[in-house]
């Protein structure tokens, strides 16, 4: 019984640091007016007719705060290249000179600010939900133990661990969403 008790913890914990780490890579993927190559992440490119990562079939590098430089390692790939990130709809138009594409990174209105909050929240939010999906299953096998014969005071004081263990990584997603949102709303 305890064996399963420690298999239930770990496995909460373990999954909570994966909703953790998800919300991080999502967030890294909202810009906050510098140049991050990141932005990209998640853009697929046609190459020869399988969908390709962006990093895969070119060189992305920051040129300076606002630009973005791809260098593709194909010359005959900077129009695909360019189809998929007018497709991928992230706010930028791509500036093809026949060697390399550009992305310059207009600076960000005070509206367009307030909506990548928006979206840092609704991240936030649903990371929370996740934490929240897991603390419920953690805690419903726990009872499904507390039947087959765990005492009731084991049971409790494992939900409770499971609850400090939620409350604790609810406390590290509210974090990383202000820093996040102190980036984007800083000029």
């Amino acid at each position: 019984m305890q064996d399963d008790l420690t298999l239930i913890i770990e496995d909460a914990a373990s999954t909570m640091k994966k909703a953790l780490g998800h919300l991080e890579q999502e967030l890294t993927k909202i810009r906050a007016g510098k140049a991050n190559p990141q932005i990209l992440d998640g853009i697929n490119v046609d190459y020869y007719g399988a969908p390709t990562p962006l990093n895969q079939v070119a060189n992305v590098s920051v040129a300076d705060a606002r630009t973005l430089t791809i260098q593709p390692w194909e010359k005959n790939m900077l129009q695909p290249i360019e189809r998929a990130i007018i497709a991928a709809n992230i706010g930028i138009n791509p500036q093809n000179d026949g060697v390399i594409i550009r992305l310059f990174l207009p600076p960000l209105t005070e509206e367009r600010r307030k909506e990548f909050v928006k979206r840092v929240n609704n991240e936030g939010e649903q990371a929370k939900i996740a934490i929240r999906n897991i603390r419920r299953d953690a805690i419903e096998a726990v009872k499904k133990l507390q039947k087959e014969g765990l005492s009731e005071d084991t049971a409790k004081d494992t939900e409770a661990d499971i609850q400090q263990m939620t409350d604790k990584h609810i406390v590290l997603v509210d974090k990383h969403c202000e820093a996040k949102e102190k980036e984007i709303m800083s000029i």
